[in-house]
């Protein structure tokens, strides 16, 4: 006897289920987060590429990525105990000549 789970496929809303075929900064999840959270990009081709994050007045307060990275999905880790609540904002260059930036709050 042959006990056999069925295989399960979730989607989540809003989330799209193919990859994109362009450089893409993701919005972080969880946001609002405390205090660590996940952001995520899509590379379309090879590229050195920086990601920092910065206070609401443009400063910069960390870099994530700075160097190069191959085409594909990438996801990098933030952890923000040492920093107040508020506004941070994350942005993305590419020497692919793309630049995005995209806002995240920190709730302690």
């Amino acid at each position: 006897f042959i006990l056999r789970a069925k295989e399960i496929t979730t989607f989540i809303k809003g989330i799209p289920n193919v990859l994109p075929n362009q450089f893409e900064l993701f919005q972080n999840f969880p946001n609002p987060f405390n205090p660590s959270t996940t952001i995520s990009y899509y590379l379309p081709a090879n590229s050195i590429v920086t990601l920092k994050v910065y206070d609401p007045l443009g400063r910069e307060i960390e870099t994530l990525v700075n160097g190069y990275q191959g085409v594909g999905m990438h996801t990098v880790l933030f952890n923000a105990r040492n920093f107040p609540s508020g506004v941070y904002f994350y942005s993305l260059r590419s020497l692919l000549g793309r630049n995005m930036v995209r806002k995240m709050i920190l709730t302690k």
